[in-house]
C-alpha cells in the first residue's frame, strides 16, 4: 500500500524550544471561524502571531479594526511585539489567533485577560488532551464552544499552498464572556470550496490548484 508522505501530512507540528512555529493558517479557516461569531463589524480584534497576514486579512472582512503584531518581523508590516512577554497589550473586544504550539496555554490565559468579549484559537484538536494542560487550563476555563472541522485545514511550514493535504485534524476552540464553565462542541460543515479565494493564494501557484476559486 502505497503511503502519501506530502508535507503537511508527515509535518506533525513538533517543533524545536526555540522555534517560532511558523505553519500558517489558510484564510477559509479564518473565514469559518467569522462566520459563526454573529455581527462583528463593529468590534475590535487583535491577532497577536500575524505571521505575513493570512489570518489578519479574512479578520478584516468581518471586523471593524483588526490589529496584528508577532514576535518576529515576517515582511508584512506588523509591529513586532511579544504577547506573552514583558509588553503591556491594550485591551480589544475579540484576540483570534493561531498560537505557536509550545506556548499556546500561555497565549490563551493573557488573551482572557485583554480581551472584552472573547478570545478563538486554532489548534490541533489533540490541544484538547492532556493532563496537565487539563489542570492548568481547561479545568479552570473551559472553552465555550469547540468548534470541530469536518474537513482538513492543511498547515505547511512557511507558506498557505491550496494543494496541500493534511492528516492533522484542527478545530476552533471559542472562549465568550462571561464565561460560564461550559463548553458546547460543535461541527464546522465543509465549507473550504464555498469560503477560498484566488487572492489567498500566491500568483505563482494558482492556474494547477485553484482555477475554479473566485
Amino acid at each position: 500500500m502505497s503511503q502519501n508522505r506530502s508535507a503537511a501530512v508527515m509535518q506533525q507540528r513538533s517543533e524545536p524550544h526555540d522555534s517560532l512555529d511558523d505553519f500558517p493558517t489558510p484564510p477559509w479557516a479564518t473565514r469559518a471561524l467569522c462566520e459563526r461569531l454573529g455581527d462583528l463589524s463593529d468590534l475590535v480584534c487583535r491577532e497577536p502571531a500575524a505571521n505575513r497576514g493570512h489570518m489578519v486579512g479574512p479578520l478584516r472582512e468581518y471586523f471593524g479594526s483588526v490589529i496584528g503584531s508577532d514576535i518576529h518581523d515576517y515582511g508584512a508590516g506588523f509591529p513586532v511585539f511579544d504577547f506573552v512577554g514583558m509588553e503591556i497589550a491594550s485591551e480589544v473586544d475579540w484576540t483570534i489567533t493561531n498560537p505557536p504550539f509550545r506556548l499556546a496555554e500561555a497565549f490563551i490565559q493573557r488573551a482572557l485577560e485583554t480581551s472584552r468579549v472573547g478570545v478563538a484559537v486554532i489548534v490541533r484538536s489533540a490541544f484538547l488532551e492532556g493532563i496537565a494542560r487539563y489542570q492548568n487550563l481547561f479545568s479552570v476555563h473551559p472553552p465555550s464552544r469547540v468548534m470541530q472541522f469536518v474537513e482538513r485545514a492543511p498547515m505547511v511550514r512557511g507558506r498557505i499552498d491550496a494543494s496541500a493535504v493534511s492528516a492533522t485534524a484542527y478545530s476552533w476552540l471559542v472562549w465568550t464572556k462571561p464565561l460560564d464553565g461550559v463548553s458546547h462542541l460543535e461541527w464546522i460543515p465543509p465549507c473550504r470550496k464555498r469560503l477560498e479565494r484566488k487572492s489567498d493564494y500566491p500568483v505563482d501557484i494558482l492556474p494547477a490548484v485553484t482555477g475554479g476559486l473566485l
